[in-house]
């Protein structure tokens, strides 16, 4: 069994891998080869007046890949907004800086334990490699702009992908902060040759983009419908960065797949969408609970949208025309992109030999459960 860090992960994953290893796994969904379960989240007070215990798992298998993971995260979370406007969420574990999310990794076939893997990277690379398969199904053949919006390591991996997928020459990137989006600009001019430029607001960054991406931890809707021009393609991180209007703009609209578990009526302390949880088990007073944001309308959560399995068999439509306005809802089906990622960087590290032997024999036991 292995222990694989972060640093290790980053020097065998590579992002055609991860798109590739996620469209496998994502077609398996439709003949019953992949199976997930969405993302659940647990609240519990802190004991402090202005945050929250998060724990978060969620999971997924697939037959083809032969591996089962579970993605675990223990997070403080909190709300913070600032002078400007900007609702964000906030989180660290221990300390602010460090965080704590594991990708425990078995074996489907004999129920091996695998690896554990530090959930950093991989976290990073699997939400853009979905957005990446988004471009591939969706984004025009010619598209060669992006307009960008948020500047963190999630934006990174996006534009990592859409250049994977088309060939991209030029970038708009806005974010509040201007240090950040000029650093972004920079960083990605330099690692991708590109012709990367920060924007001084967010309708400029998208104004004559082909690609449009959201990639921000923000509480409120961050790009307008309004902004929207014939033959782009739209995707996100979250379910409140997009208004209204962008699903309404949408000549074809897609979600990669389930990102909530159904909740049966009358079960108490389970909500829908709270604070950014798909579906949130919430302890804690009545007064406590008033921390965490109440539930808003996320298009993420839209069951009437086909998914990216359906899209993949056939069973749905894609883009039929360069004026399509295209919207690929980059959320669902998580557990099965750890397992997908997962299997890559477990395979790819032990045939480079690197990452962290651990003792097979201390997650066996001869008592039966």
């Amino acid at each position: 069994m292995l222990f694989i860090d972060n640093e290790t992960a980053q020097r065998v994953l590579t992002i055609a891998d991860a798109i590739d290893v996620q469209e496998t796994a994502f077609r398996g969904l439709a003949d019953g080869g992949s199976i997930h379960r969405p993302r659940v989240d647990m609240y519990v007070p802190t004991g402090r007046e202005h945050d929250y215990y998060r724990w978060g798992t969620m999971e997924g298998a697939s037959r083809d890949l032969g591996v089962f993971a579970i993605r675990m995260k223990s997070d403080i979370i909190e709300w913070p907004e600032d002078a400007d406007g900007n609702w964000t969420e906030e989180k660290y574990c221990v300390q602010p800086g460090t965080y704590c999310g594991l990708v425990f990794l078995f074996s489907t076939r004999n129920g091996e334990p695998l690896a554990i893997i530090n959930d950093g990277h991989i976290q990073h690379m699997r939400v853009g490699a979905g957005a990446g398969l988004g471009v591939r199904y969706l984004a025009r053949e010619d598209a060669h702009v992006v307009g960008m919006i948020g500047s963190g390591g999630m934006a990174r991996t996006y534009l990592q992908a859409f250049c994977n997928e088309r060939r991209i020459d030029k970038v708009r990137v806005y974010s509040p902060t201007k240090e950040h989006r000029e650093s972004y600009a920079a960083e990605m001019s330099d690692l991708l040759d590109i012709d990367v430029t920060p924007a001084d607001d967010a309708e400029s960054a998208v104004r004559g983009a082909d690609i449009v991406a959201t990639c921000t931890d923000s509480m409120r809707p961050v790009l307008k419908g309004a902004w929207l021009e014939p033959g782009m393609h739209v995707t996100n991180v979250g379910g409140f960065e997009l208004d209204a209007e962008v699903g309404e703009r949408a000549t074809v609209a897609i979600r990669q797949g389930v990102s909530g578990l159904p909740i049966a009526e009358g079960t108490e302390r389970v909500e829908r969408g709270r604070g950014h949880s798909p579906v949130a088990y919430i302890a804690g007073t009545e007064e406590e609970m008033k921390r965490i944001p109440p539930a808003a309308e996320r298009f993420a959560g839209d069951r009437r949208h086909a998914t990216f399995a359906e899209l993949a068999s056939g069973a749905a439509a894609g883009r039929t025309s360069a004026d399509d306005i295209t919207l690929y809802l980059n959320t669902g089906n998580q557990g099965l992109q750890f397992a997908a990622v997962g299997s890559v960087v477990y395979e790819k590290a032990k045939a480079a030999g690197l990452g962290r032997e651990l003792p097979t024999e201390w997650f066996l036991q001869d008592i039966r459960d």
